[in-house]
């Protein structure tokens, strides 16, 4: 799908739901994490994430693009458009948008193991673990202020 198009989608459906035309920009931001889509008080226009439609499809993101009108609409209004007033709720329900997404499916991270270093102090032979290598050179024993020697690097899967 194209800009162009949700453009067309966002502006149909707040015609069919709301009954009123939708008179800013609808586009797509692949930055959004957390979030399905946004509504900038600022501009008045709608942000999608595009990663909503590639995982769950096209009802999915015609739920979302609701939620963000309710968000348009109400605040074009002068009414209540944040979340927890009662304006916003009634008009989710009425309109059939979702209050909530549908959370996205984690990616696996490269690293699927982690890495402890192991230091020890030469004088009084007290022990680090750190998760980040450190310079034995500029760091020293927080104890006894004595010279640190790396033992060893341990991998835990």
């Amino acid at each position: 799908m194209e800009e162009q198009e949700l453009q067309r989608l966002v502006e149909s459906i707040s015609i069919e739901a709301f009954g009123k035309p939708f008179l800013h920009q609808a586009t797509f931001n692949s930055r959004l994490r957390s979030t399905g889509g946004r509504y900038l008080l600022g501009t008045h226009h709608i942000e999608v994430n595009k990663k909503y439609l590639d995982q769950f499809g096209e009802n999915e993101l015609i739920g979302i693009i609701k939620h963000e009108l309710c968000h348009y609409h109400l605040h074009l209004e002068g009414k209540g458009y944040q979340h927890r007033d009662f304006d916003f709720k009634w008009l989710l329900k009425k309109v059939g948008a979702p209050r909530f997404c549908t959370p996205l499916k984690e990616k696996t991270s490269k690293r699927t193991f982690k890495k402890i270093h192991l230091y020890e102090c030469i004088n009084c032979h007290h022990r680090y673990q750190r998760k980040r290598s450190i310079n034995t050179s500029r760091y020293v024993c927080g104890k006894c202020q004595g010279r640190l020697k790396k033992i060893k690097e341990v991998i835990l899967e």
